[in-house]
């Protein structure tokens, strides 16, 4: 490896460690639960140098942390990632839009209910 090598090695390694200076490093599980990542898709991107992680001591013992920033960009690479994101957004725009109509029906049911005005 050349003089020059290396120095492009280390300014490609302090940009990295910068980056994930500002990212936050949470648990696989909550990885998981903020991306729809499964924690199997996790692991495989960590052991394949993918994505860092770091093995630090939790309440239960030994517990792998990975960078949430890095998770979500490399999980916006993924075609079917992005699918599930978008039906799960256009789920939670139907649910909305129930949840108002059960609203409307709700308060018409209660206007019906309430006892006539004497005359």
């Amino acid at each position: 490896m050349t003089w020059d090598d290396r120095l492009d090695q280390w300014d490609v390694e302090r940009e990295l460690a910068a980056r994930l200076d500002e990212s936050d490093w949470v648990t696989l599980q909550e990885a998981s639960t903020r991306t729809g990542v499964s924690r199997a898709a996790l692991r495989t991107w960590y052991r394949d140098d993918l994505i860092p992680s770091r093995l630090v001591e939790g309440p239960h013992g030994p517990q792998r942390l990975v960078p949430l920033a890095m998770v979500v960009a490399r999980a916006q690479e993924s075609p079917r990632l992005r699918r599930t994101w978008e039906r799960r957004l256009g789920e939670e725009a139907q649910l909305a839009l129930l949840q108002h109509r059960v609203d409307e029906l709700e308060a018409r049911v209660a206007a019906l209910e309430k006892p006539a005005a004497p005359r």
